[in-house]
């Protein structure tokens, strides 16, 4: 973060002033108190210019769910391996279809086939092979996350590596804390001006932080692919997504008259 730090001018009433407001002023109607950010406000009588930083934070519930599957197998051959764990994701992504999912929000993200070593054998002999392949599902409205990821075990999943909740109406909650921040800003610059005799003007400059249309809350991850407890303890959890948290802050220049 750059802030133009100029000559800053402190006196007894202007420390008196900005602790007060520090203590007195919150958010745009949450109730959040204003961080500390005193250190890095200036009153510059030179330039006519007061600077603040202002921050708000919305809390929003998320309404859809991203899944990240895994469809792991273990078999004796290299082609026995490849052809089980085709099967069984052709088999998963069939019954993701089946529970409304659009095939464009089903993505193969990773897949891959390794040998099995025998480390504890003179020759370190290949005793067979495994194979896992990871979907990523997106776009699952969160009414439906809980049943879809039941009814996935079920065709062939056997393991589920994250689920991940985001929310739709990030941007407006975005704008809505924007807004928020710009009034914190405002406040404090009001205090800073009265308590140094002045009065605050326009806008002359402002910067924004913050912004992150990939904030999400994930709730789940399991500690890797094969895990039947784990999957089963995934597919029976209730959906609680919580809440996303979505913060705003500027940093802006007031003139001052």
């Amino acid at each position: 973060m750059k802030i133009n730090m100029k000559r800053t001018i402190y006196t007894a009433g202007l420390s008196a002033a900005v602790a007060a407001a520090a203590l007195g002023l919150g958010g745009c109607g949450t109730g959040t108190q204003i961080p500390d950010t005193i250190k890095v406000q200036n009153v510059d009588a030179a330039s006519n210019t007061i600077t603040v930083i202002g921050k708000e934070e919305v809390k929003v519930v998320p309404d859809m769910a991203e899944i990240e599957y895994s469809i792991y197998t273990k078999k004796d051959t290299a082609a026995e391996c490849q052809s089980e764990n085709a099967k069984d994701l052709d088999a998963a992504i069939e019954k993701l279809k089946s529970l409304g999912v659009e095939e464009k929000s089903i993505q193969t993200s990773s897949y891959g086939l390794n040998p099995i070593h025998d480390w504890n054998s003179s020759d370190q002999a290949v005793t067979g092979y495994e194979m896992t392949t990871r979907l990523t599902v997106s776009d699952i409205p969160i009414d439906q996350a809980g049943t879809i990821l039941a009814e996935s075990v079920s065709a062939g999943v056997n393991g589920i590596d994250s689920v991940t909740y985001f929310s739709s109406s990030y941007d407006a909650s975005y704008q809505e804390a924007l807004k928020g921040a710009m009034a914190v800003a405002r406040a404090k610059a009001d205090a800073l001006a009265e308590a140094s005799g002045k009065t605050v003007g326009s806008v002359s400059h402002v910067e924004e932080y913050g912004y992150n249309p990939n904030a999400r809350y994930a709730s789940y991850n399991s500690s890797g692919p094969g895990r039947a407890a784990g999957t089963a303890a995934a597919a029976d959890m209730a959906v609680m997504p919580g809440e996303v948290s979505v913060e705003a802050q500027v940093t802006v220049d007031f003139t001052i008259q």
